[in-house]
């Protein structure tokens, strides 16, 4: 198979990205070699593996001081996956970077020639260079909607600048697909959402929902993944099923 590098992208936060991408990562890696990409400033992902944030080296130090990537890379507890942690002194890459040549190729080059079946990346929200990074690196792209009422607005931008980095960094980058994250079935609300979704959509939305789930929720606190936590649990059970989807997209 050839290498897939996903970046999971929404500029709005609470949207269940981070959630999604630890998920997703840790399902993949049951059987394929994982590394997920903590790309954002707060380092959810990072502490969300059960991975400290105060390493040596972070994703902060491949952005800015040109640190080799397999120094920062590191083992998780679950087998075949790995993260490149972040804590937020990767906030000061936005600035740094500014004035850097070729700026928006700077984590693309820094994956080339990784020996992973698959990459994923957790992107802050913000349309921001590193999220210019992500997309400019990614092959493939992943938006998490919440079922609420403003889950649209936004996705226009969103997709504007998915569509600028095609025509200038990137233009293989595609859209995998849209996925409905805290979703309530006894909400009419959820429902209208993802009719609007598919209506505009169509195919590219995943048929997987994500549903509202305490377990999920509680999952990350403990530095564990839904399936460590409660592999019996809704959340898991969703997000057992997305992957596959996702599998079954990127064979295609």
């Amino acid at each position: 198979m050839t290498q897939k590098i996903i970046a999971f992208v929404n500029q709005k936060g609470g949207v269940g990205k981070t959630t999604t991408a630890i998920n997703v990562a840790a399902q993949l890696a049951t059987s394929n070699k994982v590394l997920l990409v903590d790309l954002d400033p707060q380092g959810n992902a990072t502490s969300g593996l059960g991975v400290i944030k105060d390493h040596e080296y972070t994703t902060y130090d491949v952005m800015c001081n040109e640190t080799n990537i397999t120094k920062v890379i590191t083992a998780t507890h679950v087998a075949q996956l790995s993260v490149l942690p972040s804590n937020p002194n990767l906030a000061g890459a936005e600035v740094e970077l500014v004035n850097k040549e070729g700026r928006e190729f700077v984590l693309s080059n820094s994956l080339k020639n990784l020996e992973y079946d698959y990459i994923l990346i957790d992107c802050p929200p913000s349309l921001g260079l590193l999220t210019i990074n992500a997309l400019t690196a990614a092959t493939e792209i992943i938006i998490p909607v919440q079922a609420e009422y403003y889950a649209l607005e936004g996705l226009s931008q969103l997709l504007n600048t998915i569509q600028a980095v095609k025509s200038t960094t990137n233009p293989s980058l595609e859209l995998m697909g849209i996925v409905i994250t805290m979703f309530d079935k006894r909400n009419s609300l959820s429902e209208q959402v993802q009719k609007e979704l598919e209506n505009y959509f169509g195919d590219k939305l995943f048929n997987t929902l994500i549903p509202r789930n305490v377990r999920l929720a509680e999952a990350p606190s403990f530095g564990k993944t839904i399936f460590e936590h409660d592999r019996w649990s809704k959340g898991a059970r969703s997000y057992k099923a997305l992957s596959k989807e996702i599998q079954a997209r990127t064979q295609n």
